[in-house]
C-alpha cells in the first residue's frame, strides 16, 4: 500500500491505526492528518521507541493495509 493512498484516505485508515497503537488517542491520530512522519513521531512518543523502531512499526503496519476502496477479488 502506497502511503499517499493512506494519507488521502486517512479517515478510513485511522481505525486500523488505532487498533495497532491503542495508546494513541483519536485526537492524536486525527491530528496527524495521515502524514507519515507525524504518525511515526506519535508512535515513537507513545511507546518510548527509538525513531528507527517507530519507523519499522509504521512500515510493517503499512504493508498490512489494503486499498479499502478496491473492488473485491471476485469482481464485486
Amino acid at each position: 500500500m502506497d502511503w499517499s493512498t493512506i494519507e488521502a484516505r486517512w479517515h478510513e485508515y485511522r481505525a486500523a491505526a488505532k487498533r495497532q497503537w491503542d495508546k494513541l488517542s483519536e485526537q492524536q491520530l486525527r491530528g496527524t492528518a495521515g502524514k507519515r512522519e507525524y504518525v511515526v513521531r506519535r508512535v515513537q512518543e507513545a511507546y518510548a521507541l527509538t525513531a528507527q523502531e517507530a519507523e519499522q512499526q509504521v512500515s510493517t503496519w503499512q504493508e498490512r493495509q489494503i486499498d479499502r476502496l478496491a473492488p473485491a477479488a471476485n469482481g464485486g
